[in-house]
């Protein structure tokens, strides 16, 4: 079995690929002064993306975790989470509350899919 490194730094692969599975390193958002909802919208996009670059799309989104470090704004993750999962398709999903490596940061999201 090959296992297929995406963007890999010295740390880490923002994603491997291995039996048709797709690993999503946890993603944080870009704009870290953006509210909880402009840094999951953010996310997400870089979300798709990187499905695509590996065969994937959110469709076959097998598993998804949501970490805040305030649940407080478990509301805002899901207004733009909602407006962006695939209709019919929804992965089984986990939030909870952590401490990210950056203060800033209201949300990180790491998951899996199956490629298409």
């Amino acid at each position: 079995m090959s296992i297929q490194h995406y963007q890999a730094g010295p740390r880490l692969s923002e994603a491997t690929v291995a039996n048709g599975f797709v690993f999503l390193a946890g993603q944080v958002p870009r704009n870290e002064d953006a509210d909880a909802t402009a840094q999951t919208a953010d996310i997400l996009e870089q979300v798709d993306a990187i499905l695509a670059a590996c065969g994937s799309d959110k469709a076959h989104i097998c598993e998804a975790v949501i970490y805040l470090p305030d649940l407080a704004d478990y509301a805002a993750v899901n207004v733009a989470w909602d407006a962006w999962v695939a209709p019919g398709a929804t992965p089984a999903r986990a939030c909870v509350q952590a401490a990210l490596a950056n203060p800033k940061w209201k949300v990180e999201i790491k998951l899996t899919a199956v490629q298409k």
